[in-house]
């Protein structure tokens, strides 16, 4: 794949995997536009990298959605990547759930659906594209779950479910489909949970993400596994559950 002289939208482009992708596509040549939820991270993320563009959207209103899609045609109409990586991080303990409580929409509507919706509001117009890709950032903890994190575990399983068709769909077409499977990552992200299930590792930098992304997208590695998650993707049933039980066996 082409990784200079794109056009790319990143979804949660403003802290974390999002920004530090940000970075690498930039001093490769790219524009670069930058969506999230805060304002202030998003000038935050600006005043660090003068040349990024930035929209304020909750993509996980369907409303928003489109509204980012009728701005990025309006003003980047050569966009050719897409890249889904805006994600949340609950922990929920179905124990201590009320019935009447609404704990999973949030997290799925981020997580999941709104890489689905996205993907299909832009791919008529990626498909025009010369060369165009589709991005999407899973987990680790999609091919083995923490119990701690059930929802967006299982998002994440899902995204890697979602990615796989629809590279298969999109294989005669200009889009390529990427998936970024990244290990535990020191980023806010994680950082509030990982204090409460009081694990001391803190994972590996956001810019090593990104730099392993774009090798893994110069290479066409449709598949982007890194670090320690290479060892949840490949690991038999027998043995994916012997590591549940380690991972799991405080819980």
């Amino acid at each position: 794949m082409k990784t200079t002289e794109n056009i790319i939208l990143i979804t949660g482009g403003a802290t974390g995997i999002g920004l530090a992708l940000s970075d690498v596509f930039l001093r490769a040549g790219n524009k670069v536009i930058i969506c999230g939820r805060r304002n202030e991270k998003l000038l935050e993320a600006q005043e660090k990298f003068p040349n990024i563009q930035t929209k304020i959207c909750d993509v996980s209103d369907p409303e928003d959605r489109a509204s980012l899609y009728d701005w990025v045609m309006e003003y980047f109409p050569g966009l050719n990547i897409l890249i889904n990586n805006a994600a949340i991080q609950k922990q929920i303990n179905f124990t201590k759930v009320s019935a009447k409580q609404s704990i999973a929409e949030n997290e799925i509507a981020i997580n999941f659906s709104a890489p689905v919706e996205l993907s299909a509001l832009f791919i008529p117009h990626l498909m025009k594209q010369k060369e165009a890709a589709i991005i999407n950032v899973s987990s680790g903890l999609g091919f083995v779950p923490l119990t701690i994190l059930p929802v967006y575990c299982a998002t994440k399983a899902a995204l890697h479910s979602f990615t796989w068709s629809l590279r298969h769909q999109l294989r005669k077409t200009s889009i390529k489909v990427f998936e970024i499977i990244p290990p535990t990552v020191d980023t806010d992200l994680d950082r509030g949970t990982r204090g409460q299930r009081r694990q001391e590792y803190r994972g590996i930098s956001a810019s090593e993400v990104a730099e392993a992304t774009m090798a893994g997208l110069t290479a066409d590695n449709y598949e982007i596994t890194i670090g320690q998650a290479k060892s949840l993707r490949t690991r038999t049933s027998q043995e994916a559950e012997q590591l549940f039980q380690q991972m799991n066996g405080n819980w």
